[in-house]
């Protein structure tokens, strides 16, 4: 686990704080109607205005045949994470709700963010499931702390989710990772309890957390034709949360937040 000295540090937080503008504008924009490629469009904007780089495009995630072709991912219902918004017509309807994941490369550093939510009006059960998820992240923020360990922050994020009274799946394929240097590092952080209690946190560590919460099975498929999407395997809802946190010697501090 790469610790970034304090000098990175103040560039992450700037980072940080940049992409929180462009998702908080990007939300902004989702409305029953609305393409995934004006989403993408305006956060690219955003992001090339700031004079910084969209840290997505062109890059190549482990496994994959060939580069992301966008800014944002824009994953509907069903769609886990990493959907494409500019490939192929995606229009937002009523209803839906609509995962946004983004990141961002600042003076060399990079820094990632999530958040899933509603287009137009949502039933209560998606809005309980995107709630359930909102906290699920806050669960693992707050066991970032110097001394602890990955198995802290996994547990303590499957327990919470195991609590509720709507059972959900918690996707064990995909999970969190350092960040920072690159747009991934390690070490894997899982969203459920594994049995190794991993590398201890340090402070200036810095670790991007995202649980997703599906409504019904936690397992996954990958889309073998555009080589990103990934799909809940039974079709169902699902949702998707993410902060970039840096590990202090006190509480865990949020990069991307306003």
């Amino acid at each position: 686990m790469k610790i970034k000295t304090s000098e990175e540090i103040l560039l992450l937080r700037e980072g940080g704080k940049r992409l929180a503008m462009v998702l908080e504008a990007v939300k902004k924009e989702v409305k029953p109607g609305v393409l995934a490629r004006h989403l993408n469009d305006l956060a690219e904007k955003m992001i090339y205005a700031f004079g910084d780089e969209p840290s997505f495009l062109h890059y190549t995630a482990g496994g994959s045949l060939r580069p992301y072709p966008a800014t944002l991912c824009v994953s509907v219902n069903e769609e886990i994470v990493h959907g494409i918004p500019n490939e192929k017509e995606k229009i937002l309807k009523e209803g839906d709700i609509v995962g946004l994941d983004i990141g961002l490369k600042h003076r060399e550093l990079f820094v990632d963010m999530a958040e899933t939510v509603g287009v137009g009006g949502i039933s209560k059960e998606d809005a309980n499931l995107i709630e359930a998820t909102r906290k699920a992240l806050f669960v693992g923020i707050a066991k970032v702390r110097a001394g602890n360990h990955l198995h802290d922050i996994g547990c303590a994020i499957e327990k919470f989710v195991k609590s509720l009274p709507f059972k959900y799946g918690i996707v064990e394929e995909l999970g969190g990772h350092a960040v920072g240097y690159a747009v991934h590092e390690e070490p894997y952080i899982p969203n459920f309890c594994m049995k190794e209690r991993g590398p201890a946190l340090r402070p200036g560590a810095v670790l991007a957390l995202e649980p997703m919460l599906n409504f019904g099975t936690k397992h996954v498929v990958f889309d073998t034709e555009d080589d990103y999407t990934v799909r809940t395997a039974d079709g169902k809802k699902s949702a998707h949360f993410e902060h970039t946190i840096l590990v202090t010697e006190g509480d865990p501090e949020i990069l991307t937040s306003l």
